[in-house]
Formats: C-alpha cells, sequence, structure tokens
C-alpha cells in the first residue's frame, strides 16, 4: 500500500503541472488588463506600465511561468498584486476557514445522508423511503444563497436563536495557540507561516488554548453556513447510499444469507452495507473537493472570510499570483483525496488488490 500510495503521489506531479500551466495560460486569457482593473480605466499608458514592471506582468508570458515555477517549488507563491501582501500569509488566513466550513458540511452529510439512504433502502417503497427521496430531491434542487439567506433570516431574525454572520461575535478574539503557550516565532520564516495557518483553524486552536468560550461562539456561528452547504452533498450521499445498498441486497450472496436465518440488521450491516459504501466512498471524496473550491457563495452570504470569496475578488482585480496559488491548493486537495479514497477500497473490500 505504501508503494502505492507512493507512485499515486509521483503520479500526480505531471497532473499537478499540467493544472498550474493551464491556470497561468487561462488566468492571463481572461478579458480585461490587470492594471486597469487595480487602478480603474483612467490610468495613463505610463502609469500602468510602471505597474506591470512593478508586478513582472512586462516580461514575456514564458519567463513570468518558468519565474512562477522557481518560487513555488520553493513554496514562494509571490506577493498579491491586489492587497501587495505575501500570497503564503493570505492562504494562512483563508485556507482554515474553508477547511472549517467544508469538513464541517461533509461531516453533517455524511451523518444525515448515509443512515437516511439505509433507512430508505432498507424501507424500499415505503412512505419513510418517499419521504426521504422526496427531501433528498429538494435538497440536491434548492440554490445554496436563497438557502443560507432564509436559514438566516428564521434562525437568527426571527428567532434569534444563532448569529446570522461572521465567524466570531465582535470583542471575542482567538488568540493564537503558540502566543499562548508563550512561542516567539520571526514572522518571516516558513514555520511561522505553518504555525499561523493551524492558529486559523478556529476550533482546533480553542481546543488548544482551552478557550471554550471561543469554541462554543465558532460553533453557533458554523452552524447555519454549514447547514447551507452540506444541503447538496448530503442529498446526492442518501441517494448513492439507498441505490448502492438496494443493488448489494439484490445479490445471491445476501439471499443466501437470508436463507440461513441471519438476522436483518446483521444482513444489512455486516454483510450488505461494507460492500455497498464502495461507490459512497468515491462520492463523499469528490464532495469535499467540491465544497474545498465551491463554498464561495456560502461564504458571501454569511460574510466568512474564506477561499471562495478571496479566489472571486482575485479573479475580479486580475490578481495572477492569488489565482494561481489558490487553484493549486484546490488541486492538491483533490490528489490528495482522491488518493484517499483508492487507499480505502481494500478497507471495504479486501477482493481489491492495489497494484
Amino acid at each position: 500500500m505504501l508503494q502505492y500510495a507512493a507512485r499515486r503521489l509521483l503520479l500526480s506531479i505531471p497532473v499537478l503541472i499540467g493544472i498550474l500551466v493551464a491556470v497561468f495560460i487561462l488566468a492571463r486569457l481572461i478579458p480585461g488588463d490587470p492594471c486597469k482593473a487595480m487602478l480603474g480605466e483612467k490610468a495613463t499608458a505610463a502609469t500602468c506600465e510602471r505597474f506591470n514592471e512593478a508586478n513582472g506582468l512586462n516580461k514575456p508570458i514564458t519567463t513570468q511561468f518558468f519565474i512562477y515555477m522557481g518560487k513555488v517549488l520553493r513554496a514562494d507563491f509571490g506577493e498579491s498584486i491586489r492587497f501587495s501582501r505575501p500570497v503564503s500569509i493570505i492562504l494562512a488566513e483563508r485556507l482554515p476557514m474553508t477547511i472549517e466550513l467544508s469538513l464541517a458540511a461533509l461531516a453533517l452529510a455524511i451523518l444525515v445522508g448515509v443512515p437516511a439512504g439505509i433507512l430508505s433502502a432498507i424501507r424500499h417503497n415505503s412512505p419513510i423511503d418517499i419521504a426521504t427521496m422526496a427531501g433528498a430531491n429538494i435538497g440536491v434542487s434548492m440554490p445554496v444563497f436563497w438557502l443560507g439567506l432564509m436559514l438566516a433570516y428564521l434562525f437568527s431574525i426571527v428567532l434569534g436563536l444563532l448569529p446570522p454572520s461572521g465567524r466570531l461575535t465582535s470583542g471575542l478574539t482567538a488568540v493564537p495557540f503558540f502566543q499562548v503557550w508563550g512561542l516567539s516565532l520571526a514572522t518571516n520564516t516558513g514555520f511561522y507561516k505553518v504555525m499561523e495557518f493551524f492558529s486559523n483553524l478556529y476550533i482546533l486552536n480553542s481546543i488548544l488554548t482551552f478557550n471554550w468560550t471561543v469554541l462554543l461562539d465558532v460553533l453557533k456561528h458554523l452552524i447555519l453556513p454549514t447547514a447551507a452547504l452540506s444541503t447538496i452533498p448530503l442529498s446526492i450521499i442518501a441517494r448513492m447510499t439507498r441505490s448502492s445498498l438496494l443493488d448489494v441486497l439484490g445479490q445471491d450472496y445476501i439471499r443466501a444469507a437470508k436463507a440461513k436465518g441471519v438476522p436483518r440488521v446483521g444482513l444489512v450491516m455486516k454483510h450488505a452495507l461494507r460492500n455497498a459504501l464502495l461507490p459512497v466512498v468515491t462520492i463523499i471524496g469528490l464532495s469535499l473537493g467540491g465544497l474545498l473550491g465551491g463554498a464561495v457563495l456560502t461564504e458571501t452570504v454569511f460574510g466568512l472570510a474564506g477561499v471562495g470569496r478571496i479566489l472571486f475578488e482575485a479573479i475580479t482585480a486580475r490578481d495572477f499570483p492569488i489565482i494561481q496559488a489558490f487553484t493549486l491548493v484546490i488541486a492538491v486537495g483533490y490528489v490528495v483525496i482522491n488518493m484517499m479514497v483508492d487507499l480505502s477500497y481494500t478497507y471495504l473490500d479486501p477482493r481489491i488488490r492495489l497494484p
């Protein structure tokens, strides 16, 4: 298995390079001039010339690409054109929010979707099955931005139970754990950026600092966006679980086990479910990758400073370093998730042997 994982990692390198090349070229094919997007349409030719020279945009595109590739190999994503800040710092600030939201949404989708699919398959063609699949169809068809606004209106404005937006209540501060622990780190080092990244995972940071007030507040702010974002993957997981389990329950070995008197619960949970989970695990992996790259609407509705919002703003402003860095990170996430899904197949079905 380790050899397979290592081989997959090596094979993913050309994929990531191809993605980087495609994103680099496509970003520059977006209509509009970065200078005009940043400085306005009235920017003079001399101003734009100085702007392009300062940001390395006056060089040939091949030269720009090889300069960028050299920086990426050193884990240097350059400096944002719009914010005049290192992109790695912006990644450390924005990516944790999206990771927390995506993992929370996926966890909710699995915890609700898989049992709903199992129950629907066991009670096939019953009122429970019909109601579950009707709910799944509604969930997969419901626009996330509309659902987010309705949830915020109902639970925040009408009922006053949950905060409508933001990540943390004004006045509360999530002090980084390395500061609480008394660690003094130089801000220009890579280790500091890694620690900054983990400290911006507010749930993890509040647990490490034993700040239960911040933890409770973060979880309260996460409930509504998680519910809105999880709706589509939850519905897809429920439908896939039901379909796969129904297919397995119709197999000969299930009928043989049933004829031997195996209890219904054992028949489903021990014999059928494990084989039925293979396509479900694939859908879960794809869903997580989609959540990491597609949370822009949820983050916008709930005022969350994550990857989706800044990536949209970067595309609007033609901020090439941010576009390239964030897209590469999302692509790496897809590669890692797909590899983990492949490795999980051998556990779920011992008949599968990885080459």
